[in-house]
């Protein structure tokens, strides 16, 4: 919370952290506080809704690297490896510049409906293939180029240069105009993803040994890996319809929560779950203020640490090998 109320103050209006709290008392305690109404309508109506979504995201995405790096045992998996970030650009760029559905979902109900259809096409192709892991990683594979090709062709043959500008800004991922409804949704979707996490804490433990060791132990590897998978794809799904395309937290974070506190899930995933949380916060409020007043997409933040940290574990893993 303490990161939450110090990006609350940052950003191209001048807002003191003592007017911050003052915000915060006022609505959540009724204190009457005697504060400026442009101060209010910053904080209350802009800034903390945005920190609020900003900390359930990188926690969910958080989440997510946990569960896909334990059940494909790849360090190098990410909640974006199923084609979700992929399909969900898809089905924001028919609603944004096609126009297709656009009365009945609109942006954010075309990205979710996208992301769930390339997740369909994953399961598909994981299913025909008969395969185990791998092959799930591979579907991803496909199933994000084909999206990421469709994408690009609606983007080329039909938008013009603002639908295009427009449609690249969200899908480097964007928390602008976050209000109090998109809070409760990704709060609710992530509140119960790290609920499954936990419950399932000890059958991750056990399938990233292995599916036959996991057997052994009694799990039931199949029912797990699914349930999980598809978990993780909904909660993926819900998080990018929301904010756009975040790369690299579900990639980083568990890595650094596993360096802190070991390897077993039970405290894995609280701690992903919070450095997710904070790491976006700030990752944010960073990018609302580098080039203010026009704020850079946090995608391009999150990448510009991610893709490092990303590099060093491909050397890291090719040492190992």
């Amino acid at each position: 919370m303490w990161s939450v109320g110090a990006a609350t103050a940052l950003g191209p209006a001048d807002v003191s952290l003592v007017n911050v709290r003052d915000v915060l008392l006022n609505h959540l305690t009724g204190a009457g506080i005697p504060v400026r109404v442009s101060d209010d309508a910053i904080v209350w109506q802009e800034r903390l809704p945005r920190a609020l979504v900003a900390a359930a995201c990188g926690a969910g995405l958080g989440l997510c690297g946990v569960v896909l790096q334990s059940l494909l045992r790849n360090p190098l998996a990410d909640p974006f490896v199923l084609g979700v970030s992929s399909g969900a650009s898809t089905g924001a760029v028919v609603i944004g510049v096609l126009g297709v559905g656009g009365g009945v979902l609109g942006l954010s109900g075309g990205a979710f409906v996208g992301a769930l259809a390339a997740f369909g096409v994953v399961l598909l192709l994981s299913r025909l293939a008969h395969g185990g892991t791998a092959v799930v990683v591979l579907a991803g594979v496909a199933s994000t180029q084909l999206f990421s090709a469709a994408t690009s062709l609606v983007v080329f043959a039909v938008a013009d240069s603002d639908e295009a500008r427009g449609v690249m800004f969200w899908l480097l991922g964007s928390l602008e105009g976050m209000r109090w409804d998109d809070v409760v949704l990704t709060g609710a979707v992530v509140a119960v993803g790290l609920a499954v996490c936990l419950v399932a804490a000890r059958s991750l433990d056990a399938l990233a040994f292995g599916d036959d060791l996991a057997a052994s132990l009694g799990v039931r590897v199949a029912w797990v890996r699914g349930s999980l998978l598809v978990m993780t794809a909904l909660l993926t799904a819900a998080l990018v319809s929301v904010a756009g395309a975040v790369g690299f937290v579900g990639l980083v974070l568990p890595h650094a929560a596993r360096m802190l506190v070991g390897r077993s899930h039970l405290r894995v995933v609280p701690v992903t779950a919070l450095l997710g949380a904070v790491f976006l916060v700030w990752v944010d409020a960073l990018s609302r203020v580098a080039f203010a007043p026009v704020p850079l997409p946090v995608g391009v933040g999150t990448a510009l640490v991610g893709v490092p940290v990303f590099m060093v574990l491909l050397v890291r893993r090719r040492r190992l090998a």
